[in-house]
């Protein structure tokens, strides 16, 4: 893998992740993959659980929009981060502006780790 087709992944991770596209999703993630907020305590392992928490996070708001990437991949060490700005639009036509990092480890052309970590109140919940 080189450091572009890291950050395509990247990219394709967060397109999937706007347009509310599990499969596409999904298709970035290794089965077992284990997805963290680690600024609100949160610890996912696999698809299940995973998917659980976008559709929530999708029915949650109107819209997600993640922009405004700064993507530092490290192609030795199999991993990516990248700083963005979140736009999330609410069923009352709000809108809220979060500044995000999130850290992405590769193997096998697939995340096996994202760490995320978020200012504001917590968007990506456990679910139960």
């Amino acid at each position: 893998m080189t450091s572009e087709t890291q950050v395509d992944l990247v990219k394709r991770y967060f397109d999937a992740v706007d347009a509310e596209d599990l499969p596409g999703l999904l298709n970035t993630l290794a089965p077992n993959c284990i997805f963290t907020v680690e600024t609100h305590g949160v610890r996912l392992e696999g698809h299940a659980e995973i998917s659980k928490m976008f559709i929530q996070l999708w029915a949650d708001h109107a819209a997600v929009l993640h922009h405004q990437f700064t993507h530092i991949p490290d192609l030795f060490g199999g991993r990516v981060a990248s700083r963005f700005m979140v736009q999330n639009t609410e069923h009352d036509g709000s809108v809220t502006h979060k500044s995000n990092c999130n850290f992405f480890e590769i193997v096998k052309d697939n995340f096996s780790t994202v760490r995320v970590y978020m200012t504001g109140q917590n968007t990506l919940k456990e679910t139960l």
